[in-house]
C-alpha cells in the first residue's frame, strides 16, 4: 500500500502491535545516498523515539518496525550526512488502528489456549459422513444389490 509518494508498506491498514514493512524511495534514494535511517516514534509527542538503518535493495530502502498501541506513527528519513527527508518540514505521521476484537477468536480457556477446531464442528462432520454413508450404502444392502468384488483369476 503507497501511504504517499515514495513510501510503502506491506499492509492496508497500520495496526497496533504489529509488525509492519516500510520501503522507502524518496529523495534520498533518488539522490543515490549510501544509507538511509529512518527516525520514528508513536504518539503527537513522538514517544519511544527511535533511529534505525534501513535495508538497501534495488527497490529502495526498507525496514521493520513493530508498532506500539499508540494513536498515530510519526517519522522521517535521514541519511547520515545532515540529509532529511522530513516531509517539506511537516514530518510524516499516520493513524494506527486498533485490531477489532471481533477478528480475536476466544475460548473458554481464555487467549492463550491452543488454536484448534471446536468439538462441535468435529462432531458435525463426523455425523454428515454418517448420514452420507447411511444415504448411500444402506439401499443397497437392503436391496440385495450390494456385492463385494471378486477377482475371478483363473490361472
Amino acid at each position: 500500500m503507497e501511504l504517499t509518494k515514495n513510501i510503502f508498506f506491506n499492509t492496508d491498514k497500520l495496526v497496533a502491535n504489529s509488525t509492519v514493512k516500510i520501503s522507502y524511495t524518496g529523495k534520498l534514494f533518488q539522490n543515490e545516498a549510501e544509507s538511509v535511517f529512518i527516525h520514528y516514534g508513536f504518539g503527537l509527542n513522538w514517544e519511544n523515539l527511535t533511529d534505525i538503518e534501513m535495508n538497501k535493495t534495488e527497490l529502495g530502502f526498507q525496514a521493520e518496525i513493530t508498532l506500539n498501541d499508540s494513536e498515530c506513527f510519526n517519522f522521517c528519513f535521514n541519511d547520515g550526512n545532515g540529509n532529511w527527508d522530513n516531509n517539506d518540514g511537516q514530518n510524516y505521521s499516520f493513524a494506527i488502528e486498533e485490531l477489532p476484537t471481533s477478528l480475536v477468536l476466544q475460548d473458554e480457556l481464555g487467549l492463550d489456549a491452543k488454536p484448534g477446531l471446536r468439538k462441535a464442528y468435529i462432531w458435525s462432520k463426523k455425523i454428515r459422513l454418517a448420514i452420507y454413508k447411511v444415504i448411500t450404502y444402506l439401499p443397497k444392502l437392503i436391496s440385495g444389490n450390494y456385492k463385494r468384488k471378486i477377482n475371478n483369476n483363473n490361472d
